[in-house]
């Protein structure tokens, strides 16, 4: 249950991330509203994994998932640039997560 919560609170990394963005810097309400709501339960969740995951795996995968899901939405949402550097680099930080995840056990 701590990996599912840990999982959810790297997407809701994600949401609020996409959130900031389209809030202008915080000068648009709902995106903003999101943003805030986004990151609170990104913030509870990943509290509650870490009851039971060690701190820095926790906190690896959090980041991680919340960087490559942002790569991927900002590429799918916001038509930013997919570049074969870039797309290695994110292969190479799920590699990381993937690692980080198999010493944990």
């Amino acid at each position: 249950m701590a990996w599912l919560m840990l999982v959810l609170a790297g997407l809701f990394e994600v949401v609020w991330a996409i959130g900031m963005k389209y809030s202008a810097g915080f000068t648009r309400l709902w995106p903003s509203i999101i943003t805030f709501v986004g990151a609170i339960v990104s913030f509870v969740l990943l509290s509650a994994a870490m009851r039971s995951i060690p701190l820095g795996t926790a906190y690896t995968i959090w980041t991680g998932i919340g960087a490559v899901g942002a790569f991927v939405a900002g590429v799918i949402m916001l038509g930013e640039q997919l570049s074969t550097m870039r797309v290695v680099a994110a292969v190479l930080i799920v590699s990381g997560l993937v690692l980080m995840k198999l010493s944990a056990d």
